[in-house]
Formats: structure tokens, C-alpha cells, sequence
């Protein structure tokens, strides 16, 4: 079973109000996206590691998979305007092979257990597709365009999710085909795929794997960092 690892890393991180992109901003002096990188570089099961970035980061990028001897990642990919728009140029250039497995993880999710990234993959290997996620913690409620509570939605049955989210190539590809036929846009890659009547297993995760989107975020990281060495 081949498997490819598609990492989209095109953003610029408005919202951590930084001069640079939040991927290259570090945790005890390790850019951040070298950290989610060495999680898959690390793993028995993933073969080639795709990372899809701006052209103008390619140079320090480079460098920085040199200096960590990042073995498994492939020649860098031109992202797109949109997350989905970078998944689906990672996605061109993952070999067409029988039983072959896409993976894709956000390239700020730096704290992914080997255990979880086994799981997922081996999951899509059975069912098709599996996402990464972990129980909801709070009361969930759902409200009208009135801003008034409309029902209090059953907490045992919700999930917040993560990534990584892994496919079989055939179904991940036959999802974007039919969002680009559609015009469908989503920020997560199960959408996609449901949306071809596929229902992706979830794979309980850990409230370690955060997505560093925020200074507050940031700040979260420096105190995991400790549990998760390079």
C-alpha cells in the first residue's frame, strides 16, 4: 500500500497577525512545519511526503528539509489561491498506483501521534476514507438567523476534526474531479468526499494535535513542545 502525504502550506496566516507565514514561525527554534513534516518523515507507512507552498518560500523551505534531512519529501509543488486549490495540484502529482493511500494534514498541526497517523491510514486502507478527531467538549448549541437557540444538539454524537484525513487516490480524486464539475468548495477533504456518498471512519485523536492558527495557539505549542522532541 503506497501513501502519499499531501500538506498544503500556501497561507499567508492572517490571523496570527505575523510578518511571515504561521508554517515558518517556530517552536523551541523549529519552524513549524518542519516539526508536522518530521511526524511523517518518522512513520513506517508513509512513503513520499508532497508539500504544497507559495513559489517565493521555496528557496527556505528547501533549505530547511535539507538541514533536517527530510528524506521523504518530494520536489515542492506551486500552491493555489485556496487550501482546496493546493490539495488538488498535491493531488496531480501523486502516482497513479494500485491500493495507493492520500493522506492530507495541515501543515500547522506540528503534536500528530505516529499512533493516530498509523490509524487513519491503515482505517482509509479498509473503509475507503478516515478522518482524525477528537469528542466535542462543550455543549453544542444550534441557533436561528435570530441568534436565539433553536436545540441543544446531542454532545455524545459530535466531533471536532482534524487532520490528518486519509483516502483511498481513487476516491480523493473522484471527489475533487466532481467539486471542480460542481463548482463544491470546502475547507476539509471529508466534505468532498461525502459528498460522493462516502462516509469517512473517524479515528479518535488526541486534544494535543491544535492547529496553530492564533498568537493564543501559539503559545499552546511552546508548552507541548516538551512532549513532542523532534
Amino acid at each position: 500500500m503506497h501513501t502519499s502525504v499531501i500538506i498544503p502550506a500556501a497561507g499567508f496566516g492572517e490571523r496570527m497577525g505575523s510578518a511571515i507565514g504561521k508554517q515558518f514561525l517556530s517552536i523551541d527554534n523549529v519552524p513549524i512545519i518542519i516539526r508536522t513534516i518530521a511526524c511523517f518523515q518518522r512513520s513506517r507507512l508513509v512513503d513520499e511526503i508532497i508539500i504544497v507552498t507559495r513559489e517565493d518560500s521555496f528557496a527556505l523551505l528547501e533549505e530547511l528539509i535539507s538541514s533536517f534531512a527530510l528524506s521523504k519529501v518530494r520536489p515542492l509543488v506551486k500552491g493555489g489561491a485556496r487550501r482546496q486549490d493546493s490539495v488538488a495540484l498535491g493531488l496531480r502529482t501523486v502516482p497513479d498506483v494500485q491500493d495507493g493511500i492520500v493522506c492530507v494534514h495541515d501543515a500547522v498541526r506540528p503534536f500528530i501521534l505516529d499512533a493516530t497517523i498509523t490509524q487513519v491510514i491503515e482505517a482509509a486502507g479498509h473503509f475507503g476514507a478516515a478522518i482524525a478527531a477528537v469528542k466535542a467538549k462543550d455543549t453544542i448549541k444550534q441557533s436561528g438567523s435570530d441568534g436565539r437557540v433553536q436545540q441543544t444538539l446531542d454532545r455524545s454524537t459530535l466531533w471536532n476534526v482534524q487532520t490528518p484525513q486519509a483516502f483511498r487516490t481513487s476516491i480523493l480524486r473522484e471527489a475533487y474531479a466532481q467539486a471542480e464539475r460542481s463548482g463544491r468548495t470546502a475547507t476539509d477533504d471529508s466534505f468532498l468526499v461525502e459528498s460522493i456518498g462516502i462516509a469517512p471512519v473517524i479515528v479518535e485523536s488526541s486534544y494535543d494535535n491544535i492547529k496553530i492558527t492564533t498568537p493564543d495557539d501559539l503559545l499552546l505549542g511552546q508548552l507541548l513542545a516538551p512532549r513532542y522532541p523532534l
